[in-house]
Formats: C-alpha cells, sequence, structure tokens
C-alpha cells in the first residue's frame, strides 16, 4: 500500500464507498463525486485492465476502449507489478461480457 495515500480523508472516501449497496447508489454517489471525464477514465482503465487479463494486443484494446498506448501500458504495469488490486476484484466479479464472444 502506497504511504502517500493512506490518509484520514482516504479512509472516509473509501468508507462511503464501501457503504453503497446498488449499482444505481454508485452513479448517483460517483456521479456526485467525480466530473464525466474523471468517471469515463477510471471506467476506461478499467476495461483495459479486463483486456489485459484476457491477453487482447494493445492495438485491440486502443480500437475498442479509445484508451492511449501510455495508459494501456500504465495499466499493465499496474497488472504486472502493483498490488494486486486489479486481480481482487477481477476474482469477484463476473463482467456479463466474460460471457460473450469478443
Amino acid at each position: 500500500m502506497n504511504k502517500k495515500i493512506k490518509t484520514d480523508a482516504v479512509d472516509s472516501l473509501f468508507d462511503a464507498i464501501l457503504c453503497l449497496e446498488t449499482r444505481e447508489e454508485c452513479y448517483s454517489f460517483f456521479e456526485d463525486l467525480c466530473t464525466v471525464n474523471e468517471l469515463l477514465s477510471l471506467s476506461q482503465r478499467f476495461e483495459v485492465a479486463a483486456m489485459l487479463k484476457k491477453h487482447k494486443t494493445y492495438l485491440e484494446i486502443a480500437e475498442k476502449t479509445g484508451a492511449s498506448t501510455a495508459t494501456i501500458s500504465r495499466v499493465n504495469r499496474s497488472l504486472n507489478y502493483g498490488n494486486d488490486g486489479y486481480d481482487l476484484v477481477f476474482s469477484r466479479v463476473e463482467k456479463p461480457q466474460d460471457n460473450e464472444e469478443e
């Protein structure tokens, strides 16, 4: 864990997120918390990570998500050398598109 982000304010934010119970509640909270672009950037990174886990190429990922190669590379570094946060979430969440052919 990065000690620079471990603050009371970040703890409070995470506590707030953990109290959300539905996708609708998440939409309400995150639309108030984030700009549209911030939320779209976060969701783009998550989509990039999912595609990297499926061994998609940078070109395939860039074409589907619109992410830059710099963003894809950063997400790839997090997957390979980060705190395993993506892996934790992927192990707990089955995304609907996991069942679809791509």
